[in-house]
């Protein structure tokens, strides 16, 4: 398979896992987080690069610490989730862009700001294909916790249920979502793969179910469609994805508002 079949392959397998995990961004209003998490783990890909590992993998284990913090510091009330995020993005840009001027080597900021498909490899492929299906278990197996506590947070621990498991396991699937497709959109623009086709399938339909086949279909679709564009027009892959996915999702505000309404079932 040649690079552009490569590519083509990667884009349906991160679209997917994008629109997968999403939903967990748009029922839980992580958007600003999600945001956050893929400015604040560039700092991770830069120091892996520097000292010859691959970038998912420094990027992973900034992940890792940011998911804990961000946790812990949305639990405190005085502060909330938001002051975490936002806290977490302006640091760990701030840590990146540090990091890049101590390099003693070229350290190719661009392609982890905005993704490099064309370059994907075969052990790329695998990575997304085994982080979608770590994904799509979380759902199967945790699906109605993981809606019950985003719905009736005050119900589901009244249930016994523990708000910070839940949130822990949220955020580690959008977490590793953000690591797994930043090689494919980059750390700046993976936020709008990850939370339009979800937002999106939103207002198409109105149901969770429906959400779960929908958004990794959108995903897909404008991984695939933006890839294809990219070709065409010789622009960039990663830029002509995103901005796929956010048309996708401005075509439904043409839909009536009452369809955006989201039914737990």
């Amino acid at each position: 398979m040649d690079y552009f079949g490569l590519a083509l392959v990667e884009a349906v397998l991160a679209g997917g896992l994008a629109g997968l995990a999403g939903v967990l961004v748009v029922l839980r209003q992580r958007a600003f987080f999600t945001m956050a998490l893929t400015h604040a783990t560039f700092p991770g890909a830069v120091v892996a690069v520097m000292v010859g590992v691959a970038a998912p993998i420094g990027a992973a284990v900034a992940a890792v610490a940011l998911v804990g913090v961000a946790a812990l510091v949305g639990r405190v009330r005085s502060q909330g989730a938001a002051t975490a995020s936002g806290i977490m993005l302006t640091l760990g840009f701030a840590l990146g862009s540090l990091a890049q001027s101590l390099a003693h080597g070229p350290v190719d900021v661009e392609s982890m700001l905005t993704g490099s498909i064309l370059a994907t490899t075969p052990g790329q492929i695998v990575l997304t294909a085994v982080v979608l299906v770590l994904v799509g278990a979380v759902w199967a197996a945790f699906g109605r916790r993981l809606v019950f506590d985003s719905f009736d947070r005050g119900g589901a621990r009244a249930a016994g249920l523990s708000p910070l498991a839940t949130e822990l396991l949220a955020l580690a699937c959008i977490a590793a979502t953000v690591v797994t497709i930043m090689p494919v959109v980059g750390a700046i623009l993976g936020v709008a793969l990850v939370v339009a086709p979800a937002a999106a399938a939103r207002r198409i339909r109105g149901s969770v179910g429906s959400m779960l086949w929908l958004a990794p279909a959108l995903g897909a679709a404008s991984g695939v469609l933006g890839l294809v564009a990219s070709r065409a027009l010789g622009v960039s892959a990663g830029g002509a994805i995103t901005l796929v996915a956010a048309l996708v999702f401005a075509a439904t505000l043409l839909l009536p508002r009452d369809r955006a309404t989201v039914e737990a079932r």
